[in-house]
C-alpha cells in the first residue's frame, strides 16, 4: 500500500493539496492541547483549561457545517482563506490578552473555532476530480488521508510542545495558527481548488443531514471525538504526576503513532463487503483498546498503552469516509463531510468538559474512564442503527463528467472549458 500512496501522490497536484491541507489543519489537530497548556500557564485551573477548549470545540462545531455549506454554494477559495485568517486572527488575540478576563478569552476562542476553514472536508471532496473520478483510487485516497492525518497528529502535540519549550505556550499559539494560514492559502491557490464546483444539489433546509444514514454515523462519531476529547484532558493530569509536559507531548504523540500504524496496516489490503458492517467491528475494537488506560501505569507503559488505543482511529476514519460519500446526498459532500468534523468536534468539546470535573473528583484514572464509556456508547450506536446504514441513499451521477458517473463517486465537478462552471448549483 505504501506503494500505491506513492503513486497517488505522483499524481499532479496530489502532493500539495494533501500538505497543504495538513499543514492548514494543524490548528485544529492541536488546539484542544495549545488551549490547555496556555490556560494552565497563565494560572488557570484544568476546569476553566477543560471549558476553554470545549468552547473552541463547540464553535469550531457550528462553523464547519456552515462554511462547508458555503463552500458548496460559493467555491473553495472564497471562504477557505478568508476563514483561516479570521480564525488566527480569533487565536492572536487570546495569546496577547491571556485569561485574566474570562469573557475576553471565550470570545477568542470562539472566533478561532468558529472560521477554523473546512479543509478536510474540501479536500475530500477535491480528490474525485482530482484522481479522475476512479471509485478504488478516491477509496484509496481516503484511506491515505486517514494514515497522514495521524502523521499531523503525531507531530503537531510535538511541535506545541517544541514551541512552548522554545518560546512559551502563546507563541505555540501564534506559530501554529500562522501555519495554519500559510496552509490554506497553499490550497487554495492550486488549480484543482480554484476550478472546482460542487455537483447540482436539491433544495432542502437541512442539507446533508436528510440522509437518514448519514445522522446515525455522525451520532456514532460524537461519541468517538468524546473519548478523544477526555484522553486530552486526563493526560494532562497524568502528566502532571508522571514528569509534566514532555510526558504529556509523548502520550498525545504515541495515540498518533498507534492510528498512523492502525491506519498504513489497514491501507494494505482492499477489503470486501459493506463498509458499514466493517465500521462496526473497527469501532467494537476501538472501544476495547481504551479499556486498558484506567490503569494508569507508569510512563513507558502508558506510552504503549496510548499508542493501543489510537491503533483503530484511523482505520474507523478511512472508513467512515466511505460510509459518508455513500449517504451524502448529492451536492452536499463538502457540507456532509463538514458535519462529520462537527459532530467528531462536539463530541471531543464534551469529553474535554467532562474530562476536568471527572479528573479533579477522581484523578486521571477517572478521566480515562470518560474515554471508555464514550467508546462502548459509539459502538451502540452503530449496532442500534445497523438497519439504516445498510442502505446508502443513492448513488452520485454527475452530468458531463463521464469518468465520476460511471464510478458512482462524487464530490464536484471541475470548470468548463470557458471558465464557468460546468454544472450549476440548484437551490441551497
Amino acid at each position: 500500500m505504501a506503494a500505491g500512496y506513492a503513486e497517488l501522490l505522483r499524481t499532479r497536484h496530489a502532493a500539495r493539496l494533501l500538505a497543504g491541507t495538513l499543514v492548514g489543519r494543524l490548528p485544529n489537530a492541536t488546539a484542544a492541547i495549545a488551549i490547555v497548556l496556555f490556560t494552565r500557564a497563565e494560572g488557570g485551573s484544568y476546569s476553566l483549561a477543560g471549558a476553554l477548549a470545549a468552547v473552541y470545540g463547540v464553535a469550531n462545531a457550528v462553523g464547519q457545517p456552515l462554511l462547508g455549506r458555503a463552500v458548496d454554494l460559493f467555491g473553495q477559495p472564497r471562504v477557505q482563506l478568508p476563514a483561516a485568517v479570521l480564525s488566527a486572527l480569533g487565536m492572536a488575540w487570546l495569546a496577547f490578552a491571556g485569561t485574566v478576563s474570562a469573557a475576553v478569552a471565550y470570545g477568542a476562542v470562539v472566533v478561532g473555532g468558529f472560521f477554523a476553514p473546512p479543509l478536510e472536508g474540501g479536500l475530500r471532496a477535491l480528490w474525485p476530480s482530482v484522481l479522475g473520478g476512479k471509485q478504488e483510487r478516491v477509496h484509496a485516497a481516503y484511506a491515505m488521508d486517514a494514515v497522514a492525518q495521524e502523521i499531523m497528529y503525531t507531530v503537531g502535540p510535538l511541535l506545541v510542545t517544541v514551541c512552548v519549550s522554545l518560546w512559551d505556550p502563546a507563541g505555540a499559539l501564534l506559530v501554529i495558527h500562522a501555519l495554519g494560514v500559510v496552509g490554506a492559502l497553499s490550497v487554495v491557490l492550486s488549480e484543482p481548488s480554484r476550478k472546482w464546483r460542487s455537483e447540482p444539489r436539491e433544495a432542502h433546509w437541512l442539507g446533508a443531514l436528510r440522509s437518514t444514514g448519514l445522522r446515525a454515523l455522525l451520532g456514532a462519531f460524537f461519541f468517538v471525538g468524546m473519548a478523544l476529547g477526555s484522553i486530552t484532558v486526563a493526560g494532562v493530569a497524568y502528566a502532571d504526576d508522571h514528569g509534566g509536559q514532555s510526558v504529556y507531548g509523548w502520550l498525545m504523540a504515541a495515540l498518533g503513532l498507534g492510528a498512523l500504524a492502525g491506519g498504513v496496516l489497514y491501507g494494505a489490503r482492499q477489503w470486501a463487503g459493506a463498509p458499514e458492517r466493517r465500521l462496526r467491528v473497527i469501532v467494537a475494537l476501538l472501544a476495547v483498546c481504551y479499556l486498558p488506560l484506567v490503569l494508569v501505569p507508569g510512563p513507558v507503559a502508558m506510552t504503549a498503552l496510548a499508542a493501543l488505543a489510537g491503533v483503530f482511529l484511523a482505520p474507523a476514519l478511512a472508513c467512515a469516509f466511505i460510509v459518508v460519500d455513500r449517504h451524502a446526498p448529492a451536492g452536499t459532500v463538502t457540507e456532509a463531510f463538514s458535519w462529520l468534523v462537527t459532530f467528531f468536534g462536539v463530541g471531543a468539546a464534551i469529553g474535554t468538559a467532562a474530562a476536568g470535573p471527572a479528573v479533579e473528583l477522581g484523578g486521571s484514572a477517572s478521566g480515562f474512564a470518560v474515554a471508555c464509556v464514550a467508546g462502548a456508547s459509539a459502538l451502540l450506536v452503530l449496532t442500534l442503527t445497523q438497519r439504516v446504514m445498510a442502505a446508502p441513499g443513492r448513488t452520485r451521477t454527475v452530468t458531463g463528467s463521464p469518468a465520476v458517473a460511471a464510478e458512482g463517486v462524487g464530490g464536484g465537478v471541475p470548470e468548463g472549458p470557458s471558465g464557468g462552471p460546468a454544472e450549476r448549483l440548484v437551490g441551497n
